[in-house]
């Protein structure tokens, strides 16, 4: 199973947002830049994301996008289900986890189990548990770099 780019990039901009914000709006443009990601996609993204309550926008000078709520109350399966349309392991699993073809499938219960076994990994953590990841990264890699 693959997930999106919207997921993917969803995720990474949020970290972006939650790593580098520290608590001042920070513009689309800005996280764009930062993550390398299209400034039109990351658009479309934050549509949905400010709509799903997971960030919220901040207009005029100094403006831009917020978390809408603390970093440890948003977890990834939130963010996932924001902008993806449906995350499921198989084309024909229905949103329930019940099976949306007409045979009688004899594996649904295989998919069923992997589709919860996703959706319980990413609901375990949250935006803060990845920004912790990438400060520690970034701190490591800091150290490692060789002065000039």
């Amino acid at each position: 199973m693959r997930l999106s780019t919207k997921a993917q990039y969803a995720v990474r901009a949020l970290v972006s947002l939650n790593l580098v914000s520290d608590g001042s709006p920070m513009t689309i443009k800005d996280i764009s830049e930062r993550e390398n990601i299209s400034l039109n996609y990351l658009e479309q993204l934050f549509v949905k994301l400010r709509r799903g309550g997971i960030v919220r926008s901040i207009r005029g000078p100094g403006g831009g996008y917020l978390l809408a709520r603390a970093a440890n109350q948003i977890s990834v399966d939130q963010i996932v289900d924001t902008v993806e349309e449906i995350l499921v392991p198989v084309s024909c699993m229905n949103d329930d986890g019940s099976c949306g073809c007409d045979l009688e499938c004899a594996t649904q219960s295989v998919w069923q189990g992997l589709g919860n076994q996703i959706r319980n990994f990413l609901a375990s953590m949250t935006l803060e548990d990845l920004t912790k990841d990438a400060r520690r990264r970034l701190d490591q890699r800091i150290r490692h770099q060789v002065p000039l």
